[in-house]
């Protein structure tokens, strides 16, 4: 059995706490299926000061992104963003393009210890953006926040949702980053959940096509790549420079070269607070392991039955689970769950079929799959 590395076993690279589900925007892809008005039953500011102390005993530095809806819609960003800050924690924030989000707004959130902003950006002009997130202005504002995050000295990030509406626009959000000045890219590929159930994903021959053109777009431009539910982006840069799993034997180790921290996925590495206190491995995965309300988020990560299924790539089924490259890219446990209900599926967007593998496929019952391609292809 490999339940995970040591590391990722005692604590998350990444651990998000959904500040609230409300916004005033109605994106296509929306998680949350963001409403206006806020749940009368989110955690408190003093509860949220309890979670971000328990995050604390992950050890010192460790990531907490705040998200939402818009997070900005609470009046306690900041004095949050201050308590994390005071605890150790690397606190970063994914507001929405909106008018909330003011110049004054981020300088103060700066002043209290933000260490990093990220802002989406679906499509690179105010017509494709506008139109994917459902609101005019959109692109203008967030455009606007970029400009002014840089100018209070604060470092930028751009998430970018990948389907078949944005995949087209990709090559223009890279040359609209470099202009911007961001730090990173995080290239997430669809999952269908909330209001993202509307959306159509890339078929998987074009989802190996994409990450293939990122990882040439990291080795080019001056900002980072990282991609969101898309762990095969591990096995698609090893096959590029021409290396296998350690050994090329099947199940073997992550090869020493290749960074750990870009093969995280649900519960490995990753975890979720939901805006009422649930703990779930992603927020495409909504499985709860327990409410920080009860029990610390340190417990439910590392204690819990369903994180320690997902740290075991070995608990894996299908051709997930005969993949030799399962301990450097283990699928999009999310996406697997979307489709099947069951989190160690075959995630259907990998097109990669371990040779010798006769079982079942994924895309096999998911709309608009494509075949495969084996290990010798």
């Amino acid at each position: 059995m490999r339940p995970g590395t040591l590391e990722t076993a005692q604590r998350p690279f990444v651990l998000i706490w959904e500040l609230t589900q409300a916004c005033g925007l109605a994106c296509n892809h929306c998680r949350a299926d963001a409403k206006p008005q806020r749940h009368p039953d989110e955690l408190s500011t003093a509860e949220g000061k309890a979670l971000l102390k328990d995050a604390a005993e992950f050890g010192d530095g460790q990531l907490v992104v705040l998200s939402g809806g818009d997070p900005l819609v609470r009046d306690d960003v900041e004095e949050l963003i201050a308590s994390g800050d005071d605890l150790g924690l690397r606190m970063t924030i994914t507001p929405s393009g909106t008018g909330s989000l003011t110049a004054g707004r981020i300088e103060a959130m700066a002043d209290a210890g933000l260490k990093r902003m990220a802002v989406s950006l679906d499509g690179a002009s105010a017509e494709t953006h506008d139109a994917f997130r459902g609101e005019e202005g959109s692109f203008a504002e967030t455009i606007r926040a970029v400009e002014d995050a840089r100018a209070a000295g604060l470092p930028v990030q751009v998430n970018t949702t990948v389907c078949r509406q944005t995949v087209d626009e990709l090559p223009a959000i890279r040359e609209l980053l470099t202009d911007l000045g961001a730090v990173m890219w995080s290239v997430f590929f669809l999952v269908p959940v909330g209001r993202g159930r509307i959306l159509e994903p890339i078929t998987p021959e074009r989802a190996d096509v994409v990450m293939a053109w990122l990882a040439e777009v990291s080795e080019t431009e001056p900002f980072g790549v990282k991609t969101t539910e898309a762990p095969q982006y591990r096995r698609v840069v090893m096959q590029r420079q021409g290396e296998t799993a350690a050994g090329g034997e099947k199940g073997a180790a992550p090869d020493p070269g290749v960074k750990r921290r870009t093969g995280i996925v649900a519960g490995d590495g990753f975890a979720f607070v939901s805006h009422t206190g649930e703990v779930f491995p992603s927020g495409f995965l909504p499985e709860s392991a327990g409410n920080v309300r009860d029990r610390p988020v340190t417990d439910s990560y590392r204690n819990s039955a369903l994180f320690q299924s997902l740290r075991d790539r070995d608990r894996l089924s299908g051709k997930c689970g005969a993949c030799p490259y399962r301990h450097v890219c283990g699928g999009s446990r999310s996406r697997a769950f979307a489709h099947t209900g069951d989190p160690l599926a075959s995630d259907p967007l990998c097109p990669f079929v371990p040779e010798g593998y006769d079982g079942p496929l994924p895309w096999d019952d998911a709309d608009g799959g494509a075949r495969g391609v084996s290990s010798g292809g």
